[in-house]
């Protein structure tokens, strides 16, 4: 008989663990796949924090369409067989997870770091060039062998930026598909524990 069946005495009981998380939109799909295989369910219920959900779908966005977080809910049967080794898959891939997102955005934190410490030479150079051009009396040649590294220094940051973004993106493309790896093995002993 199907647990949701509906008896002679009614339907029968299921009491359910909950869980709400919040993910990167872009991971939604990753996110509600993985959790499936360690017993979740999406929950249908509404979100009472000012975020609408949308129909159909087992999370809530914010109002703004082009958010880039979204809250999943979930739920999952309190008896469900093999608890303890389900939550221990679901922790080892959310610790996954955190790592493949760490490792994303340090494409960008170094590449940023970079770009922000060559633009601050830059404007400390153009800040010595036009002290000696309004010194008394000016140093006009100060103030060119001044601004011309300023000037390089203003204009390099975006390029060196892309640069470093594109390197450190090639470095750890790898480590990120080893992860991803790992996920899917994590999954797949979760989804063999549930049937």
């Amino acid at each position: 008989m199907n647990a949701n069946e509906v008896t002679g005495s009614g339907k029968d009981y299921i009491g359910y663990d909950y869980k709400t998380v919040n993910v990167d939109g872009d991971k939604v799909s990753m996110y509600l796949d993985a959790y499936g295989n360690f017993g979740w369910v999406p929950d249908g219920a509404a979100d009472l924090t000012g975020k609408t959900e949308m129909p159909g779908r087992a999370f809530a966005m914010p109002a703004n369409h082009f958010a880039s977080a979204a809250t999943l809910k979930l739920k999952r049967d309190r008896k469900i067989l093999n608890k303890t080794e389900l939550t221990r898959l679901q922790q080892h891939f959310e610790a996954c997870m955190d790592e493949i997102i760490s490792l994303e955005n340090s494409t960008a934190r170094a590449a940023t770091i970079y770009s922000i410490t060559i633009g601050a030479l830059g404007t400390a150079f153009m800040a010595g060039s036009v002290f000696a051009v309004t010194a008394e009396p000016p140093v006009i040649w100060l103030c060119v062998l001044l601004g011309v590294p300023g000037l390089v220094g203003w204009a390099l940051p975006y390029r060196l930026f892309r640069v470093f973004a594109k390197k450190r993106a090639e470095e750890v493309a790898p480590l990120i598909e080893r992860k991803n790896d790992e996920i899917h093995g994590i999954c797949e002993k979760g989804n063999s524990l549930l049937h």
